[in-house]
């Protein structure tokens, strides 16, 4: 099964366009839930949660819905996770998991966490320290983009993050690859201006792709569900809804081509 849906869910910019314009905060996952089938929740990568606060998010939505959840920052950039730490965010999870709609925790690293023999032992200890958690891993420097590094995520049962994004030195370039029964493709936008010049972050993510840009990757995707149990697919150029846009335009063409999405 393809799962097709947005980085985040609750944007003020959204209202007018993909909500309603008086739609308030607490509304907007049900109205979220109505159009798409899977989201990725990238503020607890902020503040761990509590499993009151992930029980009540997971009831505003249907079953068959999924959450991807984004690791907490002193797992993946701080890097000081504590095991208590790990202890905390695994277990205020499980609301997800007893509901079955847990899609997996994205575990999403700076691009200054390079390719070395440290880093590489720290992913292995992330991996063990997640265990019986879904998990996938995003680089975000091109020097993990190798034969070896795909197979090593392979034996730790960690999923690789495929990404779209700016082809300047250093990022990491397209790669339609699945290392574990979860793929996963982010879309972060093509805005090779903005991409290390902002004063806001949301500008390196302002970005509309092109009907014949998505297309380039509907047989990757389609090969990914071949080869993996479900594939999430994540539109991450989240200013202004042009996410939601993407996502409803990518979702039609991965069916056009016979593929299985929600």
């Amino acid at each position: 099964m393809i799962y097709v849906g947005t980085a985040g869910y609750s944007y003020d910019d959204w209202k007018g366009t993909v909500y309603p314009e008086k739609a308030g905060k607490k509304e907007m996952l049900s109205l979220y839930a109505e159009q798409f089938m899977f989201t990725e929740v990238n503020s607890i990568y902020y503040r761990l949660p509590n499993k009151h606060m992930i029980y009540n998010m997971q009831a505003k939505t249907p079953q068959n819905f999924r959450f991807v959840i984004k690791a907490f920052k002193s797992l993946t950039h701080e890097r000081s996770g504590s095991h208590q730490d790990f202890a905390l965010f695994a277990e205020a999870l499980q609301p997800l998991v007893e509901a079955g709609k847990l899609g997996c925790v994205l575990a999403q690293f700076p691009q200054s966490f390079r390719l070395n023999g440290a880093n590489v032992s720290y992913v292995k200890d992330l991996a063990r320290r997640l265990e019986g958690l879904p998990t996938v891993v995003e680089f975000r420097h091109g020097e993990w983009v190798r034969e070896d590094i795909f197979l090593f995520l392979s034996q730790q049962g960690l999923g690789y993050v495929c990404v779209d994004e700016p082809r300047l030195k250093g990022l990491v370039p397209p790669e339609s690859r699945a290392t574990s029964q979860i793929a996963y493709v982010r879309f972060h936008g093509r805005n090779s201006e903005k991409w290390w010049s902002h004063k806001e972050s949301y500008e390196r993510y302002d970005y509309l792709y092109q009907e014949e840009e998505l297309a380039e990757w509907v047989p990757g995707i389609t090969g990914l569900a071949g080869r993996a149990d479900s594939v999430y697919v994540s539109m991450n150029n989240h200013y202004r809804g042009q996410a939601v846009v993407n996502a409803r335009m990518l979702r039609d063409m991965l069916r056009v081509a016979g593929g299985k999405v929600l």
